[in-house]
C-alpha cells in the first residue's frame, strides 16, 4: 500500500485525488481549522495537525504518522498569484513553500508533489526551492495543467512539481477531452431563491456586465456573470463552456430569464463543488457558506491531483506487479486501471 502525507492539505482535495489514485492517506496539516476540521470528515483514519508548518516539530509528527511514500503540498497561493493585482507581496508568505523542504528531508517520501498558481515560477526563491529538493535526492520535473482537460468543469490553470528518488518523473500525458460546460454544475432550478436583475441599488458595473452578455446572447439564455472581482473576458461568460477559475469568494452569478424579467442568483457551495470535480459525498460541513466558498477556491482538483499522481506512481507499481507475476507464472497479467472522477 503506498501512503501519503498532504501538508497545506486545506480541506482536502489533493487528498482526494491521491486517494483515488490509490494512496492512503496517513497524515495531513494545515493552519486553517476549518480546513482541517473538514479533512478529518473526509479522511477519518489520518492523523490531522493543525498549526503552520513552520511551527511543528516535524520529527514528533514523524513518529505518529509514520513513513510515508509520497508528500503532497500545496503551499499558500494568494502571495504568488496575478488575482491580487497591484496589491504588495508577502514574502513571508511565500517562503512556506520552503517549508516543503524540510518534510521532504524528515519523512523522506520517494515521491512528492507540489502544486500552486503558474505564476509561482518567477519567484525570487522558485529555483532555491527546486535545488534544496534536488540535494535530497530528487530527480523534478513540471507540468502545467487545466483541469478542464481532465474532465473538470471549470478552467484551472495549475502548475505541478513532481518529484522521484529513483527515476525521472512521469508527466500526465496529453489526451483530447471534450470540455464539460459548467451548465453541469448547476442545481435544479427552483432549487435556491433568485432576486431581480434589475432590482434598485444593484452595482452598476454588475449591470453593464450584464448588458453585454444581452448583447452576445439575447434575452432567453441564461449565462453567468463575474459578479466580484476583475475579469479580462467581457465580466460574463456562456453555460456551454467549462466555468472559469474558482476564486476565494463568491465570484459567480447566475442569470436566468423569466416571465418578470432577468433574475439572479450566486452559485452555490453544491455547485462549486462539482466545478472543483469533488464527488458529492465529500463531506464540507464546517463554517459558514463563506468559509465553504473559500475551501474550495483554495483547493486543488482532485481529478488533475489523481492524473499526476498516478502518471507519478504507476509505472513502478506495474513493474512490481510484473516482478510478481514472472514470480508466480511466468507471465504478465492484467492490471487494473484506475478512473479519474465522474
Amino acid at each position: 500500500m503506498i501512503t501519503g502525507l498532504d501538508i497545506f492539505c486545506g480541506a482536502g482535495g489533493s487528498s482526494a485525488g491521491a486517494q483515488a489514485a490509490g494512496v492512503s492517506m496517513r497524515g495531513a496539516v494545515d493552519m486553517d481549522a476549518i480546513a482541517t476540521a473538514s479533512y478529518r470528515d473526509n479522511y477519518p483514519q489520518a492523523h490531522v495537525v493543525t498549526g503552520r508548518l513552520e511551527e511543528i516539530d516535524v520529527q514528533a509528527l514523524h513518529d505518529q504518522v509514520g513513513d510515508v511514500d509520497l508528500l503532497l503540498a500545496s503551499p499558500e497561493c494568494t502571495n504568488h498569484t496575478c488575482a491580487k493585482g497591484s496589491a504588495p507581496r508577502s514574502e513571508e508568505s511565500r517562503a512556506t513553500a520552503m517549508s516543503a523542504v524540510e518534510y521532504a528531508r524528515t519523512f523522506s517520501p520517494r515521491w512528492l508533489v507540489m502544486e500552486n498558481v503558474v505564476h509561482m515560477r518567477p519567484w525570487s526563491r522558485y529555483s532555491e526551492l527546486k535545488q534544496e529538493l534536488e540535494a535530497l535526492g530528487y530527480k523534478l520535473d513540471e507540468q502545467v495543467i487545466d483541469a478542464s482537460t481532465l474532465g473538470v468543469p471549470q478552467s484551472r490553470r495549475r502548475l505541478f512539481i513532481v518529484g522521484d528518488r529513483e527515476r525521472a518523473p512521469q508527466l500526465v500525458p496529453t489526451t483530447a477531452v471534450v470540455p464539460v460546460p459548467a451548465s453541469t454544475i448547476l442545481d435544479p432550478e427552483g432549487t435556491w431563491k433568485t432576486t431581480p436583475l434589475y432590482r434598485p441599488g444593484r452595482a452598476t458595473g454588475t449591470l453593464a456586465r450584464a448588458d453585454r452578455a444581452f448583447q452576445a446572447l439575447g434575452h432567453e439564455k441564461p449565462f453567468l456573470l463575474v459578479y466580484y472581482g476583475t475579469d479580462g473576458s467581457g465580466g460574463w461568460q456562456p453555460l456551454d463552456r467549462p466555468l472559469r477559475t474558482i476564486t476565494t469568494v463568491d465570484r459567480f452569478a447566475l442569470v436566468t430569464p423569466s416571465i418578470d424579467g432577468p433574475q439572479m442568483r450566486m452559485l452555490q457551495v453544491s455547485e462549486l463543488r462539482r466545478a472543483m470535480g469533488l464527488p458529492a459525498t465529500y463531506l464540507l460541513n464546517h463554517g459558514t457558506r463563506r468559509d465553504r466558498v473559500r475551501l474550495l477556491g483554495n483547493g486543488v482538483c482532485p481529478p488533475a491531483m489523481e492524473a499526476v499522481v498516478r502518471a507519478l506512481i504507476e509505472p513502478s507499481i506495474s513493474e512490481t506487479d510484473d516482478a510478481k507475476a514472472t514470480d508466480i507464472g511466468g507471465g504478465v497479467r492484467d492490471k487494473p486501471h484506475l478512473k479519474l472522477f465522474a
